[in-house]
């Protein structure tokens, strides 16, 4: 297999010692897919087995998601400190071992402090991963084993509504987290025999302050985007929380721009393609986050579909990733990144004003073929994009530039089912389906101008090309 093969010149480690770090980070990467997709369908079962409402099971879900962006940054600026090898390990040890203790849960109390925890890890494994690829392949190989990692990933989506339902109809939602223990434990064996050690930069500080800064701004942000979402009008929760993510947001800025070795250096947004590489990532991931809340509204409320047809019905998207993203991932590396990145943005704004003008009646095909096209183009677009970031930075700045990457993501998502929530929250607190209908069809107007905003940065790249 060409990803294992040896060319001269090539950096990063041998062919054959590349598969068992790569298996590890990968496996790693599927479970954290796995326990973000299975979970908010067994949000309403655990609310049941452990007596709580549906608000305080939210946050089984949401308590995951706050902690793990808030440690984004603080494990990417360790990892470039202490090596990628133990930052690794910690991560997916404790990732692991919170999955059993989520698991043997008995209390809503024990479930959410399990969850924090878990968040914690996933965050220490997901901000270095593709830092990780990176480290050890060769540059001529990035975009094919990008292009990999988003065909896993997209597999992974495909396939975990159903994983999903099997294990809960038959085992009961503590499965959904003992899943991960075996996988956890292949995988710490492979990334403790394989990862290459690294002599750790103890002369270097670390930024504790900036650290702080960082965790409260990012946490003030979901905190934001999750009381807007959650109110029908303005009030003083939102007002805090607003006010807290500008207040951190300077003193962060402020932090990283005095600090001798800052927790997340500015000289990386010195590379214009670099930064525009982020801000495509973000308004795409903004798109994308709309239409994956705003899609089972539209097909459970206006066309009557149950959560398992709407979870079928959603399947074509991440099917139109497998499809492609491994073909852009290995284009990327003969041509430029930024030009198929576009390329697929174009197709993704495409699938998505098909969606937003689907008809009232539409049938399962028509739903299911342009969710396909959406698939297809941000298959296109997240390899040779991901690529593009990787490479603009010099190799020991991957690792911060890999933290970049997670947290684009994250908040691109969070940004995103905010806007649906605030747009739902509005138009349709009355419980009006028609109105419902006209929220989920703005989302989705709405998830067009922000892929729309994606291509203007990408087509900028192009200009930037000499």
């Amino acid at each position: 297999m060409e990803l294992f093969s040896d060319q001269p010149g090539d950096e990063g480690l041998p062919g054959k010692a590349r598969a068992s770090v790569m298996a590890a980070v990968m496996t790693s990467t599927v479970m954290a897919v796995f326990d973000g997709s299975m979970i908010n369908i067994a949000l309403p079962g655990m609310a049941h087995s452990l007596q709580v409402s549906a608000t305080v099971a939210v946050w089984f879900a949401n308590g995951y998601l706050l902690s793990a962006a808030m440690t984004l940054a603080i494990f990417a600026a360790l990892a470039t400190r202490l090596g990628f090898r133990p930052v690794f390990l910690f991560g997916l040890s404790v990732f692991t071992l919170s999955s059993l203790g989520c698991a043997l849960a008995t209390s809503a109390d024990m479930l959410l402090t399990m969850r924090v925890i878990q968040g914690i890890g996933g965050a220490a494994t997901l901000s270095i991963a593709p830092a990780i690829l990176r480290s050890i392949f060769p540059g001529r190989l990035l975009g094919r084993i990008l292009g990999l990692n988003a065909l896993l990933i997209a597999a992974s989506t495909a396939i975990s509504p159903v994983i999903g339902g099997s294990l809960l109809e038959t085992l009961g939602w503590q499965s959904l987290f003992a899943i991960n223990i075996v996988p956890g434990v292949v995988a710490l064996y492979l990334a403790k025999k394989a990862i290459p050690h690294a002599p750790p930069s103890r002369n270097e500080p670390f930024d504790t302050a900036g650290a702080v800064f960082s965790a409260i701004l990012l946490g003030s942000l979901i905190m934001t985007a999750n009381s807007f979402s959650q109110v029908h009008s303005f009030n003083t929760a939102i007002l805090c929380w607003a006010l807290l993510t500008v207040v951190s947001g300077f003193a962060f800025i402020w932090q990283i721009r005095r600090a001798a070795k800052p927790l997340l250096p500015p000289v990386i947004f010195t590379n214009g393609r670099f930064s525009l590489a982020v801000l495509t990532s973000l308004a795409s991931f903004i798109s994308q986050g709309i239409t994956f809340i705003a899609l089972p509204f539209l097909f459970q409320s206006v066309y009557g579909y149950d959560a398992l047809t709407s979870a079928l019905l959603f399947t074509p998207w991440p099917v139109g990733i497998v499809l492609v993203a491994p073909h852009a991932g290995r284009l990327a590396d003969k041509y430029s990144p930024s030009l198929i990145s576009t390329c697929g943005l174009l197709v993704f704004v495409a699938g998505l004003g098909l969606l937003a003008t689907l008809p009232d009646h539409a049938a399962a095909w028509d739903v299911g073929l342009r969710s396909l096209i959406c698939g297809m183009g941000f298959g296109c677009f997240q390899s040779p994009n991901n690529r593009e970031m990787l490479s603009n930075v010099a190799r020991e700045h991957s690792g911060y530039a890999s933290g970049v990457l997670a947290i684009a993501r994250t908040f691109g998502q969070c940004i995103g089912a905010a806007i649906v929530g605030v747009l739902l929250a509005i138009l349709a607190s009355h419980g009006s389906l028609v109105l419902e209908e006209q929220a989920v069809r703005m989302s989705l107007w709405v998830a067009v101008l922000a892929s729309g905003a994606a291509i203007a940065f990408s087509l900028s790249r192009l200009r930037s090309i000499t």
